[in-house]
């Protein structure tokens, strides 16, 4: 049971580890964006794709909560 613990221990640092980085690594390119003054024009081009994103997140929760299954859309297909 320790063993299992530990690896799952090790599993989480891992995990949280690579998302630091992770935030570390955007924060870094958003900040030379910013310096080289490209940011806004950035921003220009991610926004439709983020609200895409966040429609599409919001029609699979919105489905998910119609007893829809993840992996299948409405007409049973997937």
């Amino acid at each position: 049971m320790e063993t299992y613990l530990n690896l799952m221990l090790i599993r989480f640092g891992v995990i949280v580890g690579g998302l630091l980085v992770l935030a570390l690594l955007v924060f870094a390119v958003a900040l030379r964006l910013k310096r080289q003054g490209r940011l806004d024009e950035v921003r220009r081009y991610a926004d439709p794709a983020v609200r895409a994103g966040l429609r599409a997140a919001s029609r699979r929760l919105e489905g998910g909560a119609q007893g829809a299954s993840w992996s299948r859309r409405r007409d049973g297909r997937r």
